[in-house]
């Protein structure tokens, strides 16, 4: 779609699709922020970085011509080198991953391909299963780095990883080799797949902690985009020619329900912001 004009199915606002919505600070969420584990440091690239924060790529400079609203995440493929660390993640030559700028939920990643098919929409894209597998393994990739980031976040307020956090902190004695505690799997509370519409014109693969929260979760659609069957997780593909997701529905109409409790909230989106919240220090203690 070349056009900034509102699509009823499109789950984000015009505002980010155009860079015009404020953003959070760079360094307050994502993979590899403010503190980076070893395992980002390990996997980020070692690009000259610019100081000021960073903007929308339709919004950079150079790119301006070429990369504008819905095209927005072509800068990232393009020369991802000149993207801070902060945004980028990692890339090599078939794929880039990044952070969202504008996050669903305290955790939310991108995984972009280079690739001439990541022009066509998913459906067709995923029609070609050496690029399938491709996009697959590397979501995987991807998914593993989020799940260790969510783990070094949250893993000190989780029951389960309670050992495992005693041990790396030296409370409780170890045997030398051991391996530690298993703990929580963190990859279980993670979100991965793609939008049934996507509002962007370039292929892109969500891997997102299910929470939910954060200040960019601004409208209904927002939430519903994660939490209906308008999210086809990646290791559904290729879906059958039959396969109901393919059709247009009517899921940002439907019910807003609490993706951990599964209370009902209607259409009241301000009573399910609240409750998520609540939910959010829950879900981090379980």
């Amino acid at each position: 779609m070349p056009t900034t004009q509102s699509d009823p199915e499109d789950a984000i606002t015009k505002e980010e699709i155009t860079g015009d919505a404020p953003a959070p600070e760079s360094t307050s969420t994502g993979v590899g922020g403010a503190k980076r584990s070893a395992f980002a440091e390990l996997m980020a690239p070692k690009p000259k970085k610019p100081k000021e924060p960073p903007t929308l790529a339709s919004t950079r400079g150079a790119f301006a011509g070429s990369f504008k609203a819905r095209d927005g995440l072509g800068a990232y493929t393009a020369d991802p080198s000149s993207f801070p660390q902060s945004r980028v993640i990692f890339y090599n030559d078939s794929f880039v991953a990044i952070n969202d700028l504008y996050p669903k939920s305290t955790l939310h990643t991108l995984l972009l391909p280079r690739s001439p098919r990541s022009r066509l929409h998913p459906f067709d894209a995923f029609e070609d299963p050496e690029f399938l597998a491709a996009v697959q393994a590397e979501t995987a990739r991807l998914k593993r780095l989020a799940a260790k980031e969510l783990q070094r976040r949250y893993g000190k307020f989780s029951a389960q990883d309670k050992l495992r956090e005693a041990v790396l902190n030296g409370e409780v004695e170890w045997e030398d080799g051991a391996p530690l505690p298993v703990g929580r799997d963190w990859h279980k509370e993670l979100l991965v797949g793609i939008h049934r519409h996507p509002s962007m014109n370039d292929l892109h693969v969500h891997v997102l902690s299910r929470d939910m929260v954060s200040e960019c979760m601004r409208h209904r659609k927002h939430y519903q985009s994660f939490t209906t069957p308008f999210l086809i997780d990646i290791a559904d593909f290729p879906l059958a020619p039959d396969d109901p997701r393919r059709l247009s529905g009517h899921h940002f109409d439907e019910d807003m329900r609490c993706w951990r409790c599964g209370k009902n909230f209607g259409n009241q989106f301000k009573k399910l912001k609240e409750h998520l919240a609540v939910e959010f220090e829950e879900w981090k203690r379980e």
